[in-house]
């Protein structure tokens, strides 16, 4: 009945030849002089989401996880993932090639430092990592003794015989109704904040923040829709923006060319090389360390913080948020029918994993405008369900058991908006501790929900409030309470989140993910996620600060039956029923009989 357009990762096809590919990089690295080699997952932008070309990584090891990095030595080698994925590269990857790390036990410089030989050459393509990166490597070398070399080159790519072309999908111009600011003006914005920075012009290195500027989207990466490309900024004078000319129609280009001069990537270096005795503004997060040696080598300096444009973008205007919102509902009502026949089908425990991502698509799909999944949909039912990113595949599908949990958290790419939603339901009847774990993850969530917090409150000021209900039973979870969400870009945009790591002040406009959790080890996890935009908030009287809180912008019911109403306080139960109002009031003109009739049920006052 359904079929997904998502990528499982079943088998080790790749990883059967590391060997192979592992033994030609090191011939290839001695020929150069050479003895070890860094390959990180990056392209040069740092993206989450890689072009098929730019998988060097999953290439050499056979791993396909969304963050890994490996290092190859003469005599060994090692593959560097975190807990996520500690399942999958068990079966991608041939741990007689790759002994298996951790990214925080035992980080990559740390790594080397402990196993590189004194007078060693360890070479690294400075495209692919950041300034800050690069350094921490350099210094680990120097404690050995070693010394870390910038290739011109990247050795991978001449034995990459089947190499996948660059992307190539076209540009196209992001309409002013969705947009809500135009280019022009988004440009005069940012030349003010280089004249607050002192800085003569910013290069423009990640690709959310040259899509946003210009008004443009793209194809060239899955679940994200980015064209990529760079820009060039200068604080006086016309910016220039970097992207294949043939991925440009007239149209386009003719719009472009009104606030730009265009010009193909390759340009970039040289023009880059031009701003001698020029404050060279480079983006910290995404930056490629090559174009720090680049502006310095040639007399520029290199100033590296924060690209300002990131925290322009996470504060939306009135009409990303109108589209946000407009997605949502037709978001909600997709998830609803989805609840409905998850429901219907848990019953005969035939229902796999992968069968319900299948079939949420499908419904999402049935709205006629979903453009992608804003990422790899998360299903886990009971012990996949405690693997905070599981990843199905063929090898670990399971049925939905009987009395089982089960999570799926997914979202969706529509031109209005981007969604990111997570439900945990039981099929069948849960236990007493399922209800009461449930129920704390319940009232975390509320407690972000309504939060009402002064101006210049951070997320991780805000982070606790998730955690209490958990902390008082003895319990947490070990992933960040919420991320920003950009506006038909990714499903995962600084600056802000709501973490222990989040100090960037919430601002309205920003919107957020409200997602706590809790994971059982071998048994289930649970996580309720709804998005949220930052609003203004009634100050009461005598107020001495202006005054914010959250509107929750996701629609769909949550599981009635694994909440243990005496847990709840009064105001919590208030919350929650009125929550379910708003779904019920919204979503059921949405949808086909059947489903309303489920939903009445589903959303009713506890």
């Amino acid at each position: 009945m359904f079929e997904a357009r998502f990528q499982t990762f079943d088998d080790a096809s790749e990883g059967a030849q590391s060997a192979e590919r592992v033994a030609a990089l090191r011939t290839e690295l001695k020929r150069r002089g050479l003895d070890g080699f860094l390959v990180p997952r990056a392209d040069r932008q740092q993206n989450e989401y890689l072009p098929a070309s730019e998988e060097r990584l999953a290439w050499l090891t056979g791993f396909t996880g969304s963050a890994g990095a490996a290092i190859v030595l003469a005599e060994q080698a090692a593959l560097f993932v975190d807990g996520r994925y500690t399942l999958q590269v068990k079966s991608q990857t041939d741990t007689a090639v790759f002994a298996i790390e951790h990214f925080v036990d035992n980080p990559p410089p740390v790594w080397l430092e402990n196993n590189v030989k004194a007078g060693a050459r360890i070479g690294f393509d400075p495209w692919l990592h950041t300034a800050d990166g690069a350094e921490r490597f350099a210094r680990a070398c120097a404690k050995a003794g070693a010394t870390l070399v910038a290739v011109d080159d990247n050795p991978i790519d001449p034995l990459w015989a089947k190499r996948p072309g660059p992307p190539n999908g076209p540009v196209q111009l992001r309409p002013l109704a969705l947009a809500g600011e135009s280019a022009a003006d988004k440009l005069g914005r940012i030349k003010d904040e280089l004249t607050k920075l002192r800085a003569d012009v910013l290069i423009v290195s990640d690709p959310q923040n040259v899509d946003w500027t210009f008004n443009i989207r793209g194809s060239d990466v899955a679940h994200t829709p980015l064209a990529l490309g760079f820009a060039a900024i200068p604080r006086e004078g016309r910016p220039r923006l970097y992207v294949e000319p043939e991925k440009l129609s007239n149209e386009v280009r003719h719009a472009l060319e009104e606030v730009a001069d265009v010009s193909a990537t390759g340009d970039l270096t040289n023009d880059l090389a031009a701003y001698k005795d020029k404050s060279v503004l480079l983006d910290q997060a995404s930056a490629a360390d090559a174009l720090t040696r680049i502006v310095s080598d040639n007399g520029g300096t290199a100033m590296r913080a924060a690209d300002p444009i990131t925290l322009m973008k996470a504060v939306k205007n009135n009409a990303e948020i109108a589209g946000t919102r407009a997605a949502h509902l037709r978001d909600g009502a997709a998830m609803t029918r989805f609840l409905c026949w998850l429901d219907h089908e848990m019953p005969s425990g035939k229902l796999t994993e992968i069968e319900a991502v299948a079939a949420l698509e499908s419904f999402r799909r049935d709205t006629g405008l979903l453009k992608d999944v804003s990422f790899p949909s998360i299903s886990g039912a009971g012990p996949n369900g405690a693997i905070v990113h599981y990843r199905v595949t063929s090898a670990t599908n399971r049925v939905i058991g009987k009395d089982e949990m089960f999570l799926i958290d997914s979202g969706a790419q529509y031109e209005d908006g981007t969604t990111d939603i997570t439900r945990t339901v039981i099929n069948g009847a849960p236990t007493e501790e399922m209800r009461d774990r449930f129920t704390r993850v319940l009232k975390g969530h509320i407690a972000i929900a309504e939060a009402v917090f002064p101006m210049g409150t951070t997320g991780a000021q805000l982070d606790p409030l998730a955690r209490i209900a958990l902390w008082q039973a003895g319990l947490d979870f070990d992933h960040g309470t919420g991320h920003g969400v950009g506006s038909y870009l990714s499903v995962h945009e600084g600056p802000a989140r709501i973490s222990k790591l989040g100090h960037t002040p919430l601002k309205q406009g920003m919107i957020l993910s409200n997602e706590p959790g809790y994971y059982k080890t071998g048994a289930y996890g649970i996580r309720i996620e709804n998005l949220v935009l930052v609003i203004a908030a009634a100050s009461p009287d005598g107020a001495e600060k202006p005054l914010n809180a959250f509107e929750t912008l996701s629609f769909a019911p949550i599981d009635r039956r694994l909440i243990d109403p005496r847990l709840l306080t009064t105001q919590e139960l208030h919350w929650l029923n009125n929550y379910h109002a708003r779904v019920r009031e919204a979503v059921a003109p949405l949808v086909d009989p059947a489903t309303q009739a489920w939903l009445e049920q589903a959303t009713r006052a506890l």
